[in-house]
């Protein structure tokens, strides 16, 4: 069996996340039926993580196992000709038999994009928070730095989602703003707890969790 490793990106506005879900539309389940329609059998892939309805991905890394001897080239063609537009196969690597595109994840890093100005924009409503109230980037940034290294951050997720180990490192909160008023907070950590980066960006900007939108999945380290 061959493992194969994607690198994907996609628009999560018309999809209930990434995970396959009952009766709802989500990109794993977008990408295993093109897999099913190209090899005529089912075929699992195994992402690195999850992401919610609405959140995006510049970087979301997957893996599933073929016998096919297809070159990674012409699979990548294949599988993209068979994917909405609104999801894209950025690269594809044959890797180790061993390599697991969750549990061998060292970091990842998300950005959250906030809107920051007295209008919003019709181009990316779908990807950023517009937010027209003034922001004070220096206070969010001596704010996010009591959030760096070694924390328990159970109160920065869904309670409904609670695990036993709510415990995670953030390596680095960069915030930095635009001349056109866009605002980009990019989070690495070694894990992240369900709604965490959208608590996190929604306390240093007013307390409540901020909107799917305007996330996204930037990259998978391994």
């Amino acid at each position: 069996m061959r493992n194969i490793k994607l690198t994907i990106e996609y628009d999560g506005t018309a999809y209930a996340g990434w995970q396959t879900q009952k009766n709802s539309k989500t990109v794993q389940q977008t990408i295993e039926d093109a897999l099913r329609k190209l090899f005529k059998e089912r075929i699992k892939i195994i992402g690195s993580g999850r992401t919610d309805a609405g959140v995006h991905a510049l970087g979301q890394v997957a893996n599933f196992s073929i016998k096919h001897a297809i070159s990674t080239d012409n699979l990548q063609k294949a599988l993209n000709s068979n994917l909405p537009k609104d999801i894209v196969v950025t690269s594809i690597k044959e890797t180790g038999k061993n390599f697991h595109s969750r549990f061998d994840v060292k970091a990842k890093v998300y950005r959250y994009t906030i809107l920051n100005r007295a209008y919003p924009s019709a181009l990316l409503k779908d990807r950023v928070y517009f937010y027209p109230h003034k922001l004070d980037i220096n206070l969010m940034k001596k704010m996010a730095k009591s959030l760096l290294g070694r924390h328990d951050f159970k109160r920065f997720c869904n309670s409904a989602s609670i695990t036993k180990d709510t415990v995670r490192t953030i390596k680095r909160i960069d915030i930095k703003r635009t001349k056109d008023g866009l605002v980009y907070i990019d989070i690495e950590a070694d894990g992240f707890l369900y709604n965490m980066v959208r608590r996190i960006v929604g306390s240093l900007v007013n307390g409540s969790t901020a909107p799917a939108r305007g996330l996204c999945l930037i990259e998978v380290k391994y």
